[in-house]
């Protein structure tokens, strides 16, 4: 039986066909690890290969560096670092290559497995040129390559510490940032850079630090939340939060000339995962708050406050809180209990909005109460009893 047979097994609806592919390639990986990795490299850089047979070369590959138990993840790094140079050479030259491929699956698995290879060798000095040959794709004419090559540095910066990447950081957003561009034709270019750069947001403070280059972010992901593709504008205001959880200090000037307007529009979106990290967007910002108000109420009298407290949820109450209540109405009565949708993601951010502002948002919520209580239709009835 070939390899590729194998991996095919894997993938067989019979349940006897998987377990005996499954033990196959496990034998092949504990006899003779080296050939392993070739002959996976080898199917997935394969044009003339199934793209289900590709896509699964590059997931075991992926799943031969990687595990989820740290005493394994160890021993598989071991392992690859201890295997012979010029096999781990080619294993990466061949999963590079593959990016370069038209086959979505086979690309995406590359991916996944440049970035296994890279949570390994980076931590020890090796492969210091991977994310500048990637940066470098990212400027090239051919779109596959570029959507693919922003995607691995998206699941680089999610596997490595932000410790190890932060000296790259410079050259790394630059790329993320030209890819995530309004001028960008391409809006699966602009989703995979968006999608970088959501996963590059921790190990950028120094960036964040530096007003100009702040500018420019912010700028990129504000115009992505405008862009005429859905999963780029909900991917730019799930960027949002994670910026104010990270750089609450540093949102006054962009809340007051963007944020407020820009999120309480998404929030309205029809699309549901839009609406949700807009909505998420203002539970974070509660979040932060209450946490600032703790700290305040711990500290001593006299002392200044570490960090300024801004009050954003009391200066958006106006234009937030009507929303919050619209929302509330949106439930829908074949929804599956467990399924998080944006009526329940509403009624979470008003008990945050009410922890956060306190006796201020009794008054004008009152009214609503009052309005539908009675109301015939029963989504507004329990919205006001909620």
């Amino acid at each position: 039986m070939s390899f590729a047979e194998i991996l095919g097994g894997t993938l067989s609806p019979d349940a006897n066909i998987r377990e005996q592919a499954t033990r196959a390639l496990e034998s092949a990986e504990n006899e003779n690890f080296s050939q392993y990795v070739l002959s996976l490299t080898q199917e997935l850089a394969n044009e003339s290969a199934q793209p289900p047979v590709r896509s699964a070369a590059g997931i075991a590959l992926k799943n031969a560096l990687t595990a989820k138990d740290e005493t394994r993840q160890e021993q598989h790094s071991q392992r690859w670092l201890q295997a012979d140079e010029g096999v781990r050479g080619q294993v990466k030259q061949g999963v590079l290559v593959t990016l370069s491929s038209e086959n979505r699956q086979a690309t995406t698995a590359a991916a996944q497995a440049i970035a296994a290879i890279t949570a390994t060798e980076l931590p020890q000095g090796q492969w210091q040129d991977v994310i500048a040959t990637l940066l470098q794709n990212v400027t090239s004419s051919n779109t596959g390559l570029k959507i693919a090559s922003l995607q691995t540095i998206g699941f680089i910066c999610e596997s490595i510490s932000p410790d190890i990447l932060a000296a790259q950081s410079n050259t790394i957003l630059t790329a993320v940032v030209q890819g995530a561009n309004s001028e960008e034709p391409s809006q699966e270019v602009r989703y995979a850079a968006i999608t970088a750069l959501l996963n590059s947001l921790e190990f950028v403070r120094q960036n964040f630090d530096n007003e100009g280059e702040r500018n420019v972010i912010m700028q990129t992901v504000c115009e992505a939340t405008q862009s005429p593709d859905d999963s780029v504008q909900a991917a730019a205001f799930e960027c949002l939060v994670r910026i104010m959880q990270l750089y609450y200090d540093k949102m006054r000037f962009y809340m007051e000339k963007a944020l407020y307007g820009l999120t309480v529009i998404g929030m309205k979106h029809e699309d549901e995962k839009i609406a949700l990290q807009a909505i998420e967007f203002w539970s974070t910002v509660c979040d932060e708050e209450i946490e600032l108000q703790i700290e305040e109420d711990a500290r001593d009298p006299g002392q200044p406050p570490e960090r300024e407290n801004y009050q954003f949820a009391k200066t958006a109450l106006s234009q937030v809180l009507p929303t919050l209540l619209f929302l509330l109405t949106k439930q829908d009565a074949d929804a599956d209990e467990d399924e998080w949708n944006v009526s329940m993601a509403a009624a979470t951010c008003l008990s945050l909005l009410a922890q956060t502002i306190g006796n201020d948002i009794v008054a004008p919520v009152i009214p609503f109460v009052e309005q539908h209580i009675r109301n015939p239709d029963w989504h507004y009835r329990e919205a006001a009893v909620m």
